[in-house]
């Protein structure tokens, strides 16, 4: 699993840097800390069609798994 540390960027950057990350992994655990971050990052893997595990402040992103919702 591919680590991306977005603290201290606002967005869009976070959901780039994840988009990137996932071109060569199947996970990616991102952290950010800008608040529209997680809305960003849940529309992305809509979008994707990956899913999506919120862990509080970070997310892991996989291609598969269970599909967790973020409101």
């Amino acid at each position: 699993m591919i680590e991306v540390d977005a603290r201290g960027l606002r967005c869009p950057w976070p959901v780039l840097r994840l988009a990137r990350a996932m071109r060569d992994a199947s996970a990616v655990r991102i952290t950010a800390d800008d608040p529209a971050a997680a809305r960003e990052i849940a529309a992305l893997a809509r979008e994707r069609d990956w899913r999506l595990k919120d862990e509080g402040g970070a997310w892991i992103v996989s291609r598969s798994g269970p599909t967790v919702t973020i409101a």
